[in-house]
């Protein structure tokens, strides 16, 4: 959402759920408000947004520091943590146990192919469960450039590969468990709001319970995990919604 400084709570957590958006196809420069129109807190930029916030709360607190450069001290370690984090928890919806020199670089490509042909952030990482375990073919058709995929594929599984007792049935379900199948698209809550605005919350009621169990495979929730419709892309959120 807008990650402005009073949006972000001391635990580092984004708590302004008024206009955010779940990410369809993968953009780093997707802009969840439409308000934010040059796109300071793009997916991208997000990072840095936040190290800015800390450093808007240093400026808070130097009134009862002795020096202002305890603030600065204080921040620093956030430029080694955050890569060091972010790398360790895509690793993970990759299958990846432990993080190993080249494993940034290996999420980045991956990131390049799921930009230049718009995959669908959710639904892919919910496929490479899948792929993990020998169902390649869903995952590889996301991509127009299948044969960049297969090559990105060869280096992922070679890297799963190199784990020890790796066993590929046991990853993909470790991997179902971090990337869900299930979540909040801008799509779906329109079409629950418009039914409970005509007095029908009976899809507020399922939406809410799918999104309470969000890894689960369930019958009868396939059209909550399928892709969202043309018409999704034009939805606009804004600080106002």
């Amino acid at each position: 959402g807008v990650m402005n400084t009073d949006n972000m709570s001391i635990l580092g957590l984004t708590i302004d759920y008024g206009p955010f958006q779940f990410m369809d196809a993968f953009n780093p420069a997707h802009i969840c408000n439409h308000s934010d129109s040059g796109g300071r807190y793009a997916y991208h930029r997000q990072p840095n947004i936040a190290y800015w916030n800390l450093f808007c709360l240093g400026q808070a607190l130097l009134p009862l520091m002795d020096e202002q450069q305890q603030a600065l001290d204080a921040l620093e370690p956030y430029k080694t943590l955050f890569p060091a984090a972010l790398t360790r928890r895509m690793g993970a919806k990759l299958g990846l146990v432990d993080v190993r020199e080249g494993d940034a670089e290996l999420i980045e490509a991956l990131m390049q192919l799921m930009h230049k042909d718009a995959v669908d952030f959710s639904i892919l990482f919910r496929r490479l469960c899948d792929a993990a375990g020998g169902h390649t073919e869903p995952v590889r058709d996301l991509f127009l450039q299948r044969e960049a995929f297969d090559a990105w594929a060869a280096r992922w599984r070679e890297r799963l590969q190199s784990q020890p007792g790796f066993d590929g049935s046991v990853t993909a379900a470790a991997m179902r468990r971090v990337n869900p199948r299930i979540v909040l698209r801008n799509h779906l809550g329109q079409v629950a709001i418009k039914r409970a605005q005509q007095g029908d919350f009976s899809e507020v009621d399922r939406l809410l319970k799918a999104l309470m169990a969000p890894f689960d495979e369930r019958e009868g929730e396939d059209d909550l995990a399928a892709f969202p419709p043309d018409w999704a892309q034009q939805i606009e959120i804004s600080c106002s919604s």
